[in-house]
């Protein structure tokens, strides 16, 4: 599997290169070439990612490969997006962090089986929490770029009016539309948790809830203010990227320090 791994680390560079050399051009990426690029490192990651998750018996979910999932779930819903959504300046930060995770879960074998088949409920709660923390992790780029775009309006950059860079409303409105969605995904995720789990508040798992309730907390109150108050701009910005931390460390915070600095 390293030639594979290699391989798609190059097919993830060769199209953040590409799309890259031509961000600022006035005719834009060419669209066709990165996306076919592309594809075929989200499909050769697909390959790679079932096979480090499935090759023995049980479920290796290490946080190598968990990690290596949440970056496939991530491209593959950026690259599917990209046939109708301006998101060209976020392709080549998405797509890079990929070969980054790829390369580290090839050199860093890592090893931590469990038996999902078993449990059904906990299948629910971990396809839940993936796919609102995948969504939750897309709208904090979209907030990042939300802030490149403006930052760059406000200084009248004249290079961003022949760029291929999207419409500030569009890109808040899609923002906000992913906030909302990441959001009702987690609140599905915590009350899964918390109806088909034992004790979300065990020792072992104790500082994951708290953490992922803060996070939660945090994405409600900016999605209420902006629906109530109009918040919008830099305070939604900083609490985006804020919540985003937290649910990271909430995900794999102990996990990280269990497996790979204890495991050193």
């Amino acid at each position: 599997m390293l030639i594979l791994a290699l391989a798609v680390c190059a097919l993830y560079l060769i199209a953040t290169g590409h799309i890259s050399a031509r961000l600022f051009h006035h005719e834009g990426p060419k669209h066709k070439l990165s996306i076919l690029v592309g594809s075929l490192a989200v499909i050769a990651h697909l390959v790679l990612v079932l096979d480090g998750i499935f090759s023995g018996s049980g479920q290796n979910m290490s946080i190598l490969n968990v990690a290596s999932l949440v970056a496939l779930m991530i491209t593959l819903s950026m690259t599917i997006a990209s046939f109708s959504l301006p998101n060209a300046l976020l392709l080549p930060m998405v797509y890079g962090f990929a070969a980054i995770v790829v390369l580290i879960n090839q050199l860093i074998p890592d090893s931590y089986v469990i038996y999902i088949d078993m449990r059904p409920a906990l299948i629910a709660h971990i396809t839940l929490a993936l796919f609102a923390y995948g969504c939750l992790m897309i709208s904090m780029l979209y907030a990042l770029q939300l802030s490149y775009i403006n930052f760059r309006l406000k200084h009248k950059q004249v290079s961003l009016l022949h760029s291929s860079l999207p419409p500030l409303m569009i890109v808040e409105r899609i923002f906000f539309r992913l906030l909302l969605i990441g959001t009702a995904i987690l609140t599905l995720s915590l009350i899964s948790g918390f109806v088909f789990l034992d004790d979300m508040f065990a020792q072992h798992q104790a500082h994951k809830t708290l953490l992922s309730l803060i996070a939660w907390l945090l994405f409600s109150i900016l999605l209420l203010g902006h629906h109530k108050l109009g918040w919008r701009g830099r305070p939604i910005i900083i609490g985006t990227v804020t919540g985003a931390l937290i649910l990271t460390l909430a995900y794999f915070g102990s996990r990280f320090v269990k497996e790979v600095l204890l495991g050193m």
